[in-house]
C-alpha cells in the first residue's frame, strides 16, 4: 500500500475557534503554522507529491481534511461529519477530489461518518461508532466497502475515556500485504476487531501517540513518547517524530492532517 499523494490544507488563522473536547490551552498560531509545515516535509520526504489547499476561515477544523473522505484503491466516499459544523468542509473538498476519481459515492442522512474514525488496513477497514460516526453512517460505508471487494468490522469507542476517533486509539502499520501489525491503547487490545492483528500496546501514559501513520517505509509519530517511539524502533520502522502539541490542543493527530492516495 504505497502512497504516492497526499491532500493537505492549510489552517486557518480561526484555527483556535474549532471544536475540542479538551482543556489543553489556546493553541499559538505561530507554532500551528510551522508544525504543519514540517509535517508537510515529513510527507514529501516519504516519497509523496502534495496538493495544498488554501486556508479556509469558514470552517475552523477544515485543516482536519482526513475527516471528509474516505480515499480507496477502487474508489472514493465523501462523509457526513458527526459535527454540523463541518458539513460545508465535504463540498469545499469535492472539486479537489474530482481531479483524482471520476465518481464519488457520499454517505448520505441519517448517516454520519468521521474519517478519523475509518481505520483502512490492507484489504479491511475498521469502522468506529463514536460521537460523531453513527450506525447508519456505518452500514452505508460497510455496503460500498463491500461492493469493491473490502470487508470491514466496527468498534464501539462512545465509551472509551479520551479518545474522539477511533484512530485517536489505533492505527496500522502494515504495508498492505503480509504485515498484519497494529498500535493500540489498552482500552482497545481486548476488542474482537483486533484479535486478527499482532498489537503494539501503547502505554497509558502514552495514549496520544497511538496515532501514528504509515507512510512508505516511515512511520509518522508525535515527538515525545519515548516508550512507543522505542518499541517500533525495535521493531525495525523508521521513524519520523513531529511536535504535535497545538494540534493536539484541538483533538487533532497526525493522520487528520492529510488525505494519502
Amino acid at each position: 500500500m504505497m502512497f504516492s499523494q497526499a491532500i493537505v490544507r492549510l489552517p486557518a488563522a480561526n484555527f483556535a475557534d474549532g471544536l475540542t473536547t479538551v482543556d489543553l490551552g489556546r493553541p499559538s498560531f505561530a507554532l500551528v503554522l510551522e508544525q504543519h509545515q514540517r509535517y508537510c516535509q515529513a510527507l514529501e520526504s516519504c516519497g509523496l507529491s502534495l496538493t495544498h489547499l488554501p486556508a479556509d476561515a469558514d470552517f475552523p477544523d477544515s485543516t482536519f481534511v482526513e475527516d471528509v473522505a474516505i480515499l480507496t484503491e477502487h474508489g472514493a466516499i465523501l462523509t457526513r461529519p458527526g459535527a454540523a459544523s463541518r458539513a460545508g468542509e465535504v463540498r469545499s473538498m469535492q472539486a479537489t477530489l474530482g481531479r483524482f476519481y471520476p465518481e464519488l459515492a457520499e454517505i448520505s442522512a441519517p448517516g454520519t461518518v468521521d474519517g478519523g474514525d475509518i481505520c483502512e488496513a490492507g484489504q479491511h477497514f475498521i469502522i468506529g461508532i463514536s460521537l460523531r460516526t453513527n450506525h447508519e453512517g456505518a452500514r452505508q460505508l460497510g455496503n460500498w466497502l463491500e461492493q469493491r471487494g473490502y470487508t470491514w468490522s466496527t468498534i464501539d469507542v462512545r465509551e472509551v475515556p479520551g479518545i474522539l476517533h477511533l484512530k485517536s486509539g489505533i492505527a496500522y502499520l502494515g504495508d498492505g500485504l503480509d504485515d498484519n501489525r497494529m498500535i493500540a491503547i489498552d482500552a482497545l487490545v481486548d476488542e474482537a476487531a483486533l484479535r486478527p492483528f499482532e498489537l503494539v500496546q501503547v502505554s497509558p501514559s502514552e495514549d496520544y501517540a497511538a496515532n501514528c501513520v504509515r507512510v512508505n517505509q516511515h512511520v509518522i509519530m508525535p515527538a515525545g513518547f519515548p516508550l512507543l517511539q522505542a518499541s517500533l524502533s525495535a521493531l525495525g520502522y523508521a521513524i519520523i517524530a513531529l511536535d504535535m502539541s497545538e494540534f493536539q490542543k484541538m483533538d487533532g493527530g497526525l493522520s487528520c492532517l492529510s488525505l494519502r492516495l
